[in-house]
């Protein structure tokens, strides 16, 4: 499972609820993975689902820029380029089937909590660990 994904990914099931403010926004997960209700998706509204909720969703590998042909690597660079947001690994739906999990271990588990889709007022930290354009044109 991708615990980044949108509404539109295959498998997709809500695994967190987004607190906080906008600009310090925190992910409180579930005790088990939610399918997302059809009304959610029909609305017409200003706020994203994604903005609310941690979806997680069948990786797709290939089919994204992140992923090398083995590893995630956006993943990696959140490791590598955001801080620790607790020091125990938060209770997690996805965890036994979580691809950030079995590549990066608690590493990622004790930073994904900070980790918001949709977040239109992230830290400069968040957005260079997640521009995929890093990576250059591939």
């Amino acid at each position: 499972m991708y615990p980044s994904a949108d509404t539109d990914m295959s498998g997709s099931v809500i695994f967190g609820i987004v607190v906080g403010t906008p600009e310090t926004p925190h992910v409180v997960h579930l005790d088990r993975v939610k399918p997302i209700p059809p009304e959610l998706l029909a609305l017409d509204a200003p706020v994203k689902p994604t903005e609310i909720f941690r979806i997680a969703a069948t990786c797709i590998e290939t089919g994204c820029r992140h992923f090398d042909g083995t590893n995630c690597r956006l993943t990696t660079r959140i490791v590598a380029g955001l801080p620790l947001v607790t020091d125990r690994l938060p209770t997690c739906a996805i965890r036994a089937t979580c691809r950030w999990w079995h590549q990066e271990g608690a590493a990622a588990c004790l930073r994904c909590q900070q980790v918001v889709r949709d977040n239109y007022i992230a830290s400069d930290e968040l957005i260079n660990a997640i521009n995929p354009a890093i990576y250059g044109a591939e």
